[in-house]
């Protein structure tokens, strides 16, 4: 039987299960996930292996009309997702009706590789309202194929899985067969730690926060791991913190525990808070965080 591989990547607007339903296709917690827009920063790749396929799926930040470089340089990844995709899978949630960005939507619209429309989300719905909403993107996005699905509950989705390998071009693989991810243990370590302070922190403070792994030394029984947190002023600094420091604490102890269930043994974690100004403006800064090249 010949070998079929290809890229595979989701966009869509914030907030609309991208990184759950991503999450799901690879059956591991590669993307982190929480009830706030620009959760997704990157563009992360997900690989899932079969014995005459390799799908590669990526998961894009939500696409917003930029406020800053960091949001612009986000954008990018939202735009490359374009240029090397086999198959796209634009993906909207039940009750919404159009895309932040026009020129977004028209590339989709005028996509010649198969697009497949998810509408997410339908167990918070009617069939009524579901009815309803097919109608309105068949009507939006002809070139597409619509499915229904709720990616939490893993319902519709091993259908788009099915229809996707139908799609994909013959080719042989493109990474290793046993290989997860294209990012390396750092990355995750980080992600992991800006997940907590996602759900901890409210307001602009999430969003002011990068996180840098200074340290991963890893033996049989242990990893010990050192990483920074970096905000833009000091006054941040301070809340992340809190009072007599509960509030990092909190950070330390719910990204420790999702570590130690994602590297499977134990972790030893050191939190440290740096000021580090204006990052998300800052060119150079922005490329040592791997948001430009």
């Amino acid at each position: 039987m010949a070998h079929k591989a290809g890229f595979v990547n989701i966009i869509g607007n914030p907030n609309v299960g991208k990184s759950t339903l991503m999450n799901a296709f690879v059956g591991e917690r590669l993307s982190i996930i929480t009830n706030k827009a620009q959760t997704t920063r990157h563009r992360i790749l997900g690989i899932v292996n079969g014995e005459d396929f390799q799908v590669l799926f990526s998961d894009t930040p939500g696409i917003i009309k930029p406020a800053y470089e960091l949001q612009t340089s986000m954008m990018e990844f939202v735009k490359s997702a374009f240029d090397d995709a086999d198959v796209l899978l634009y993906m909207v949630e039940l009750g919404e009706k159009e895309l932040k960005d026009e020129a977004f939507f028209e590339r989709i619209r005028a996509a010649k590789i198969p697009v497949l429309l998810l509408l997410n989300k339908i167990d918070q719905g009617n069939e009524e309202r579901l009815n309803e909403a097919v109608t309105l993107w068949q009507e939006k996005v002809p070139n597409a194929e619509v499915f229904a699905i709720s990616a939490l509950n893993n319902f519709g989705v091993q259908e788009v899985f099915k229809r996707i390998l139908e799609l994909l071009p013959e080719s042989p693989p493109f990474y290793p067969k046993d290989q997860l991810t294209d990012k390396p243990e750092r990355f995750f370590v980080n992600e992991t730690i800006r997940e907590k302070i996602l759900m901890q922190y409210k307001k602009e403070i999430p969003y002011a926060v990068e996180i840098e792994t200074e340290e991963f030394l890893e033996d049989e029984r242990i990893i010990r791991i050192r990483a920074i947190i970096m905000v833009e002023r000091e006054s941040q600094k301070g809340i992340i913190i809190g009072h007599k420091g509960n509030a990092l604490k909190w950070v330390g102890i719910e990204a420790r525990k999702d570590l130690e269930k994602f590297f499977g043994k134990q972790v030893h974690l050191e939190l440290y808070v740096k000021v580090n100004k204006d990052w998300r403006n800052n060119p150079n800064q922005l490329r040592r965080f791997g948001y430009q090249s």
